[in-house]
């Protein structure tokens, strides 16, 4: 079978359980169909309404709330996960949804611990492993990634996990607080939003198109223009001086670039399993791993940053 059409096919299991090949282009709308980009556009318009005063109006309640409103995605993300590892039974991605569910109790008893800034620093070291993955897949063609189910279903701990307690250590800390937590997220959502539309109307040189054809170096010129923006008005509005200024923007432009390596490493995942998007919960953005990819890379790298700055 020629690369052009192992593309074209993707991995599905009928009821028996047993493997079955189809056309994914059968599955996936047909983005030049100006009515299903309408109908698209509207559900995405629909769910974003929906999700993000909600979202918001959470970030301003306590902290354990927060991790319990949150822990929800981060449990469904870990559903989805398990499909990328290859387990299709609804009893096997259950387990492994539950696993991750005690995982979370476990590290919250952790959050106010000195040593969680160890575990923030060792989830970015393994961000820089996951660089590595997608140079050399880029590069060469060849899966370095790993094949094992089991591994791979480690690699979800160390990809949902960090980023969870990143976020709790942001909100719980009284130096920052919920309004960080807000920016950051703003931060993520206006380099998608950058990448997204430059990258539309200007793209042209691929970023990566053996992991992600649709991804742009002029969308990266996007992201970081965007953010930048946003980075500077949120520093003139906290009012920081000339030395924390300039460290902050390069924080924030690492954190947008991390951000990009989560996104592809999602990208890498769904395509060595033939998958589109990691699911349908969300309708119009795919799954819940769909909308937090990169958030995963950026929030424990950002965070991290906060943290040292101030020691």
């Amino acid at each position: 079978m020629s690369k052009k059409n192992i593309d074209l096919v993707a991995n599905e299991f009928d009821k028996t359980g047993n493997r079955t090949l189809i056309n994914a282009d059968a599955k996936r709308p047909n983005p030049k169909n100006p009515y299903q980009k309408e109908e698209m556009l509207k559900q995405r318009l629909l769910t974003a309404i929906i999700l993000i005063p909600a979202i918001l109006w959470v970030l301003t309640l306590s902290t354990q709330i927060l991790a319990i409103v949150t822990s929800i995605f981060i449990i469904l993300g870990a559903w989805e996960w398990a499909g990328f590892c290859g387990w299709r039974s609804k009893i096997t991605r259950s387990f492994y949804a539950c696993v991750v569910a005690l995982t979370l109790v476990v590290a919250y008893s952790l959050l106010h611990s000195p040593s969680v800034i160890y575990m923030l620093v060792a989830a970015c070291l393994w961000w820089l492993l996951a660089l590595y993955w997608l140079l050399k897949y880029q590069q060469k063609g060849q899966a370095t990634i790993p094949t094992s189910p089991l591994f791979k279903g480690l690699l979800g701990f160390l990809i949902l996990l960090p980023a969870w307690m990143a976020l709790l250590v942001l909100h719980s800390d009284e130096r920052y607080g919920w309004q960080w937590v807000i920016f950051v997220l703003v931060l993520i959502w206006a380099a998608d939003s950058g990448a997204y539309f430059v990258g539309k109307r200007w793209g042209q040189k691929k970023l990566a198109d053996k992991i992600s054809p649709g991804k742009t170096w002029e969308g990266v010129a996007g992201a970081l223009l965007l953010s930048s923006i946003v980075s500077l008005s949120y520093a003139l509005f906290q009012s920081m001086s000339l030395k924390s200024l300039i460290f902050f923007l390069l924080l924030c432009l690492l954190t947008v670039i991390a951000s990009i390596v989560g996104d592809l490493l999602e990208s890498l995942f769904k395509r060595k399993m033939g998958l589109k998007d990691s699911g349908q919960i969300l309708p119009g953005h795919g799954g819940i791993l769909d909308r937090i990819d990169s958030l995963t890379s950026a929030v424990p790298i950002f965070v991290v940053g906060l943290l040292i700055s101030n020691h």
